[in-house]
């Protein structure tokens, strides 16, 4: 399924690292203007290439990914599915535009610290610029706790939001939280930096067959000492009980 250009806002992810990064140029710039210490133009070209890598994942690359991502899927059209940590849309909405008789609901705390500009009315503003207003519910909620019954959910997204869980048990516990609500036969899609290895881990322990691949040069954030990892399972069509946690 095609899905079209965006047309929302959709703001900066954790403004503060570019923030950092174009304070740290400037630095650069400053020590060879005013001082005559040599090779700081190496320092210099190395940082602006870093904020680059970083401002294409955020402003461009990972709207490319996630739209062969979630355009390689067969979908049906009336699909439930569910973001966590949706933050101003970037993923639900192009969800959303796959599905144009089923729902896709965003969950966020709405931290302006993960996302730059974060907030409810922000995504609904986003929503409505994309089309697709009608075709989405918001929800202020954690994602370790998610406010909906057992297999609510034929589709279960996530975009580098889980690792914003400081502790642990809390990642583990909104992996189980996703599988909680998904669907017999529906999939499981995580994209994160950093924690995927314990994403995968945890689906492991409860008996359930995942993979992990790299989602490549478009998501790096800052370079290839970050990548993005996604991380997939099915749910069993045939329901059969997974293994305790």
């Amino acid at each position: 399924m095609k899905i079209a250009a965006r047309r929302g806002h959709y703001g900066i992810d954790a403004p503060y690292v570019p923030a950092l990064m174009a304070l740290g140029l400037l630095g650069c710039l400053a020590v060879m203007v005013f001082t005559p210490l040599k090779g700081w133009w190496f320092t210099a070209s190395l940082v602006a290439v870093l904020l680059a890598l970083y401002l294409h994942t955020t402003l461009r690359g990972k709207f490319v990914v996630w739209r062969d991502l979630l355009g390689a899927r067969s979908w049906r059209g009336d699909e439930q599915v569910l973001d966590l940590g949706c933050g101003r849309g970037a993923v639900l909405l192009m969800a959303a535009a796959c599905v144009p008789r089923g729902r896709a609901t965003g969950i966020d705390i709405w931290s302006s610290k993960d996302q730059s500009g974060n907030g409810i009315e922000v995504t609904r503003r986003n929503a409505e610029a994309e089309g697709v207003a009608n075709r989405i519910t918001l929800k202020t909620a954690d994602m370790r706790e998610l406010p909906f019954a057992d297999a609510s959910f034929d589709v279960v997204v996530s975009s580098v939001a889980i690792h914003n869980i400081s502790d642990a048990a809390g990642r583990e516990r909104a992996i189980d939280e996703a599988w909680r609500v998904l669907r017999p036969g529906g999939q499981l899609l995580v994209a994160d930096i950093s924690k995927s290895a314990q994403y995968q881990r945890r689906l492991r322990a409860r008996g359930i067959e995942s993979a992990r691949r790299s989602l490549g040069w478009r998501m790096w954030w800052g370079g290839p000492w970050m990548p993005t990892t996604l991380v997939t399972a099915t749910k069993p069509a045939d329901g059969r009980p997974q293994l305790p946690a």
